[in-house]
This record gives structure tokens, sequence and C-alpha cells, in this order.
């Protein structure tokens, strides 16, 4: 058994690792992954250039203009390319669409998050026609609308439950391409020495997937007891946040173009020398194409 470290970048990945770790996906192929742990985009980028982190299920954003720079960093799949996210304002506002969000304060939180939301305000017409403002301090943006420190918010699931919950109107808003939660990325160097513990881990992320989209009932179980990040999920919670990621999550871990054209926007829009990189240069499928092509995803969902 070979032992793996697979920190996240966010909390909001666990509900899916606690799933691929319980089901014993990575297990079956040999691996014992570390994957419980939070790391800094930062110590990332050290870690898996050092070696003592062999993947890392974030870092999205930042690696293109690190990339423009020498960094060797890669990327080998994508569990999903759609940002589930969805408006939050208080009960008797008068938004009621995205339009309507023209002169307004919108609370986002974190980089990608609010980077995000830049986005899809900016894809919307409204750039620089509403205020975006990080509402950490206050806990989940949801919370700040409810408090009055903002107008609106996007949150993903099971945010959305909480805000309705206490009494906010949450809207339905298009879906946003994007390139963000749990991305199997390492370091060219590791893919070079170590392509049967890629190919190993790949599979495991793949019946991980798997298991999770066929196995309703058992993830929603794992996600219930396991995931805390958010406090103690009740069923209807565990159930909602089940049934979003189960929807999104990409069973052969090939992003959409269009989420791979937004998320390297977002890189640009973080530093100007990611424009010297080409948006494909840090994505190989070779992988999984290889993995595709032997029949093994289809055979994850025969049954």
């Amino acid at each position: 058994m070979d032992k793996i470290h697979f920190p996240y970048r966010s909390e909001s990945h666990l509900p899916f690792l606690h799933v691929v770790a319980e089901s014993g996906s990575w297990e079956k192929h040999g691996l014992d992954v570390e994957y419980d742990y939070f790391i800094s985009s930062e110590d990332a980028h050290a870690n898996v250039a050092s070696g003592t982190v062999e993947f890392v299920g974030g870092n999205h954003i930042s690696t293109y203009g690190k990339r423009a720079k020498g960094d060797r960093w890669v990327y080998l799949g994508q569990t999903v390319g759609t940002l589930n996210h969805r408006l939050v304002v208080k009960k008797n506002s008068k938004i009621s669409k995205v339009a309507d969000l023209k002169g307004k304060l919108v609370g986002t939180k974190g980089q990608h998050p609010g980077l995000n939301t830049w986005l899809f305000i900016k894809q919307n017409g409204l750039e620089g026609k509403v205020k975006l403002e990080n509402m950490r301090k206050y806990g989940d943006p949801w919370e700040a609308v409810r408090d009055g420190k903002a107008d609106a918010a996007f949150v993903t699931p099971p945010a959305d439950l909480f805000a309705r919950r206490a009494g906010l109107k949450v809207i339905d808003v298009d879906f946003l391409p994007m390139v963000w939660f749990t991305t199997c990325s390492t370091g060219s160097t590791f893919v070079e020495r170590h392509p049967d513990i890629v190919e190993r881990f790949l599979k495991g992320v793949l019946e991980g997937v798997a298991y999770f989209k066929t196995h309703r009932d058992e993830s929603i179980k794992i996600i219930q007891s396991k995931y805390k990040a958010e406090g103690d999920l009740d069923r209807e919670a565990a159930t909602h946040l089940y049934k979003d990621l189960a929807k999104i999550l990409l069973p052969r871990l090939y992003p959409p173009v269009s989420a791979l054209a937004n998320v390297y926007e977002l890189g640009i829009k973080k530093d100007k020398a990611a424009a010297k990189v080409d948006p494909m240069a840090l994505w190989d499928f070779h992988f999984l194409r290889q993995i595709d092509d032997s029949g093994f995803i289809d055979g994850l969902y025969k049954s």
C-alpha cells in the first residue's frame, strides 16, 4: 500500500473526498490517501515542487501565472466543470434576477469564489456596476445578507438551504462553467517518476465518482457522519448537498472547454503573466485517455 498525500484547498471538497475514501475506492488500487487536511496555496506550490506532497485538490488560478515563471504544476483530471451557485437576497428584496444587482453590494468570500462572482457579474454585463466585497469576517456570505451587511450573495449547497431556512430568498441563476472544487493536481516531476501511482490515483478518483453517483443512500450517510465543516448536517441538508454534487460530478474527469476558458480568464485577472501561457499548457489528459480507452470507466457503470 503506497502512502499518498492529497490535501484540500477548501473544506467544501470534503463531502466528495469522504465518500471516495470511505468507499474504499483508493484502497482498491493500493493507495492509502491522506486527504483530510488543509494546505495553503503557497504551501501547495512549494510542497508539490519539493515532492513532500504528491497531489493537491485545488489551486486553480495561481498556477497559470506561476507557470509563466517556471513552475511545473500539472492538472491530470477535474471532478466538476460547473459552479452550481444560487443568488441569495432578503425576503423583501426587490432583487429577483441577476440584472437587478446593478448598484448593489454583493458579498463574497475567498479569492477563487470572489473571482467566480466577478466573472459571472462581468458575463452578465454588470462589471463596474456592482460592488463586490469580501464578507468572510461576517461568516458565510448568506449570513452577511441576513444581517444587512450585503444586498446579495452567490452561494453553493448546502448554504442555499441554510439561507432559505433563515428566511432569505434563494433565486436560481445560470450555472457558471468553471474549474473549481476537487482537481487532480501534481507536478511534472512526480508524473515522470511515478506514472503507476498517477494511474492508480486517477482510477481511485474515478471509482469514487462512480460510487458517489450510483450509491445514493450510502453516500448520504457518509456525508452526514463525516462532513462537519458546516456543523452537523441533518438528513435534509446532507441529501441536498449530495443531490447537487451527484448532478455535476464528471464521470470521466474531462472539464468542458468553457470551464477551462473561464478559469484561464481568472488566472489572467489574478496575474497578467498568465496571458503568456497557453490555457492548455497545464493540462495533461493522456493518463485519463489511456484509462478511458481501456474501458475502465464504462465498466464502473455497467452494473
